[in-house]
């Protein structure tokens, strides 16, 4: 008897799990499937919505796995002491199984792991899994890496794309060690991290819960997604990151379904986002330095403002500009930011307040729920004009004009910053042009019950420029 272990991260499901479908096709008729998932407390962040989310995913994953007869063990400890923990118990353990991930921090730790097992004579079965095309697969003609989005598109959309598979799953052969004290202590230490959520996601996790989200939006969404999707007040997006973010759902059954669409613009603009996705992953993986230094070399030595006290304004949705306090309260009281949002507080924390988009970058990582390193880094790197394909640096977006644009009538503002809920429509985007007496009219005291700018755009904007213009040749 063999046994063969399948190491599950952030791949949360069952169905089109590349891993887990090699491992039990791997299986001979004495052999049995140990699965298991690593609590690493290296990766805590206690009261964060993104640790919260995860663990509520990771948690309820197990419940809907067990129900199909299928039992995630948990492991404690660092990875060297909880992998070590199964070489002394499962001396029969003969092949590994996970799905790969090439980048950042899972990159090494992948890569360890491979060695480590590796040397104690077990076979190790890595597949890359969570996008449509690696970072190797879509290159130009001598090799080499694309630095812009438009050619590395042109080819991507060309390039058939990985079957979806839909297949029934025998779990019979998959073992389970409940009296193992090192799995108690696993299932003992999850119990805790749930118990000190500040915040339960357990109602909108799992793979049955994207499922219905992602039907939802290729059969009522996707058609209008190019006009939709910049509207923050509705639900114009997908709303599919999180389930992605955290392998929930796989990214072919994602194409697979818009593929059984009608053609629309909604549709085409969508698949290029998976495109942009696919982009940014090829870009963090052929430059893993980009999460500590800008791409493009000259903006490396910016003299980024250190301010605290408008970094932690810019973080509570308290700088006076409403579409960027509103965005910013989303995202903390719901552990997500709407697209078109993302860029306008990115540009305005890096533009406006000239705070070094680390600091952004950061607090994004803490506070989302779909969380995504390449796509989250490059982001950032995009509004601050230092990564690769960026925004001229000479493009900054008006917070004013942004949210007139975008949110015209003021539904979003009025949700998420209810002291202007009562202001009418000429105020509500520049609250701070009310006189004393229509403050006193309205009921709302600037710089007590919201706050007054905290910079001047454009005043900030000729600031911005000066700066950058200085490193430009």
């Amino acid at each position: 008897m063999a046994i063969h272990v399948m190491w599950f991260r952030k791949d949360l499901r069952l169905e089109d799990n590349t891993a887990l479908t090699e491992a039990l096709v791997s299986l001979q008729e004495n052999d049995h499937l140990l699965c298991v998932f690593h609590l690493n407390d290296k990766q805590f962040l206690p009261e964060a919505p993104s640790h919260d989310y995860f663990f509520s995913a990771v948690a309820h994953f197990i419940k809907a796995a067990k129900k199909q007869n299928l039992t995630i063990h948990l492991l404690t400890g660092t990875l060297t002491e909880a992998f070590d923990q199964l070489f002394a118990c499962y001396p029969e353990w003969s092949q590994l199984y996970f799905n790969f991930d090439n980048r950042g921090f899972g990159r090494k730790r992948d890569l360890y792991i491979k060695e480590l097992v590796e040397k104690k004579g077990i076979t190790v079965h890595s597949f890359e899994d969570h996008h449509l095309h690696q970072p190797t697969e879509v290159t130009k003609e001598d090799g080499t890496y694309y630095k812009k989005f438009t050619p590395y598109y042109k080819k991507w959309i060309q390039l058939p794309k990985p079957v979806y598979q839909k297949q029934a799953l025998d779990f019979e052969k998959s073992v389970h060690f409940d009296d193992a004290p090192h799995f108690k202590a696993g299932t003992a230490l999850l119990a805790k991290l749930l118990e000190n959520r500040k915040t339960d996601f357990s109602t909108i996790v799992g793979e049955d819960y994207a499922h219905k989200q992602l039907q939802a939006f290729v059969q009522k969404r996707l058609a209008a997604y190019e006009k939709d999707r910049d509207i923050p007040s509705i639900k114009g997006t997908s709303r599919l990151s999180p389930f992605l973010s955290f392998g929930q759902i796989s990214i072919r059954k994602v194409w697979a379904a818009c593929q059984g669409m009608p053609s629309s613009t909604g549709k085409a603009t969508f698949l290029k986002e998976l495109a942009w996705r696919d982009f940014y992953h090829m870009i963090y993986f052929s430059h893993p330095e980009q999460k500590n230094y800008e791409l493009i070399e000259k903006y490396r030595n910016m003299d980024w403002r250190k301010n605290e006290e408008e970094l932690t304004k810019w973080q509570a949705g308290q700088t006076g500009y409403p579409i960027i306090d509103a965005a910013m309260r989303q995202l903390n009281q719901t552990g997500w930011m709407h697209n078109r949002l993302r860029m306008i507080v990115a540009s305005f924390l890096t533009k406006d307040l000239l705070i070094d988009w680390r600091q952004g970058e950061a607090y994004f990582a803490r506070q989302l729920i779909d969380y995504d390193a390449a796509s989250n880094i490059g982001g950032w790197q995009w509004a601050a004009s230092t990564g690769t394909d960026a925004v001229p640096y000479f493009r900054i977006f008006n917070p004013i004009t942004q949210g007139k644009k975008f949110d015209k009538d003021g539904t979003f503002i009025k949700q998420f910053v209810p002291e202007l809920a009562q202001l009418p429509l000429k105020f509500i985007h520049e609250p701070y042009l009310m006189t004393d007496e229509e403050q006193a009219d309205l009921k709302v005291v600037l710089g007590t019950d919201y706050p007054l700018p905290i910079v001047d755009h454009n005043e900030a904007r000729k600031r911005a420029l000066d700066l950058y213009s200085k490193i430009e040749p």
